[in-house]
């Protein structure tokens, strides 16, 4: 059975206590729809979870960085994982402590360092040697000292879809681990830098944690051999991934993770890191898109629809299932592929998909679709971006307006012979 926030009371999907097919009414399509209590829900399981030891717990930003759902995390007291000066801006408007923020990242600029440094964030997680140089020096010019951690890259497979993979050799991310050792002690020599913890992130979707599980072990033997050269340590962090079922996954429970390094943790006298965001945003949303036409040809069926690669481009990008499921029930169904208006052959939300029967003006509901949905979205074909709304019990809130046509142009220069 699928974890989602969206279900069934008779023939009318709903997100908690609000029918679905009100919110279209009032709203339009393409349209994005978030539950909050199941966020809420998401964010206290990884706090029971990992509630036998200090464990601080960052929101991914990067999943779904809209303010209103950080501030909801933030008032329940979370912090933030951000990767950019832009996720950092937002982190800090949605109400996060800076002190609990982790700025993340392979390529941050001198800009986006200084920012982070003036705003106080509470850990540097470093990917390179010439990145702890630069904020080494950047820190010294502002007489302020950065919080740092340098992300080692285990080498470890974690079983992944090849595109969300992120601890491997060949992969972009973080420093080898056979030259970890060698950054530590550099970083020991430089001025404004205080070493605070070490850090690792294998990767995205994780259903199977054994590879965390094991990569984590491989972090804290570094770990160890680091506090026995003396470099004091305060944090280990293992990043996120919790994997959630799509299809037919799996997912194993986060909890396994929590248990697995306990024992080391306590021994080792380090707080946790983690990183969480499609655990807790992905099945909170579901992505609500209109049946424009249907057609046949080449005898295949088309249910063509007004969202396309453009509002969630992850069935596009990673061949990604997500459920699809009409906001009235009906019993009859058939085989079809669900497309939409973006002119690129690639922009399908489904293929070959044995589906309940819509016609046009009807409505469907794209599950799955609170991480990696709005976040990845763009103005294609110059399409508008969805709204996007969050349920909470019978309570509705618009936190993102529709773009509208005026702003795709709004900050580009108007020429002087228009």
């Amino acid at each position: 059975m699928l974890d989602t926030a969206f279900h069934y009371r008779g023939d009318t999907l709903y997100c908690e206590d609000v029918p679905l097919v009100d919110l279209v009414k009032e709203y339009q399509t393409p349209l994005y729809v978030y539950s909050a209590n199941y966020i809420r829900n998401a964010y206290q399981k990884l706090k029971e979870s990992f509630g036998g030891f200090p464990t601080k717990i960052c929101y991914s930003l990067k999943s779904n960085p809209n303010i209103w759902i950080g501030k909801l995390l933030a008032d329940l007291g979370a912090g933030a994982d951000v990767t950019s000066g832009g996720e950092l801006f937002r982190a800090l408007k949605a109400g996060f402590n800076p002190e609990d923020i982790v700025f993340a990242g392979v390529g941050k600029s001198s800009r986006e360092i200084v920012e982070a440094l003036r705003s106080g964030v509470g850990l540097f997680s470093i990917e390179s040697e010439q990145e702890l140089r630069k904020i080494s020096e950047l820190a010294q010019s502002l007489n302020r000292v950065a919080n740092i951690s340098i992300r080692v890259n285990p080498n470890i497979d974690p079983h992944t879809h090849e595109k969300i993979t992120t601890g491997l050799r060949s992969n972009k991310f973080g420093v080898p681990i056979e030259e970890a050792l060698r950054v530590y002690q550099l970083a020991c020599t430089l001025p404004a830098i205080r070493i605070v913890g070490i850090g690792m992130h294998i990767g995205s979707q994780l259903v199977n944690l054994d590879p965390v599980i094991q990569a984590a072990n491989t972090i804290l033997d570094m770990a160890e051999e680091l506090i026995n050269t003396g470099i004091r340590l305060e944090y280990i962090d293992i990043g996120g991934g919790f994997g959630i079922k799509y299809k037919d996954e799996s997912p194993e429970d986060p909890e396994i993770v929590a248990k697995a390094l306990e024992r080391r943790l306590r021994d080792l006298k380090l707080k946790l890191i983690i990183e969480p965001g499609r655990f807790i945003s992905g099945p909170s949303g579901a992505l609500l898109t209109s049946v424009l036409y249907t057609k046949t040809s080449g005898g295949k069926k088309f249910v063509i629809v007004d969202a396309g690669m453009n509002a969630l481009i992850r069935p596009a990008l990673y061949d990604a299932y997500h459920h699809i499921q009409p906001l009235v029930r009906r019993d009859k169904t058939e085989i079809v592929d669900v497309v939409g208006p973006i002119c690129e052959s690639s922009d399908y939300l489904a293929k070959d998909r044995l589906l309940p029967q819509v016609f046009p003006t009807e409505t469907i509901a794209i599950l799955q679709a609170g991480a990696y949905g709005f976040a990845m979205a763009s103005e294609y074909n110059s399409h508008p971006r969805p709204a996007e709304i969050l349920v909470d019990g019978n309570k509705v809130r618009l936190i993102r307006k529709r773009q509208t046509y005026e702003d795709l142009i709004r900050l580009e220069l108007e020429a002087e012979d228009l």
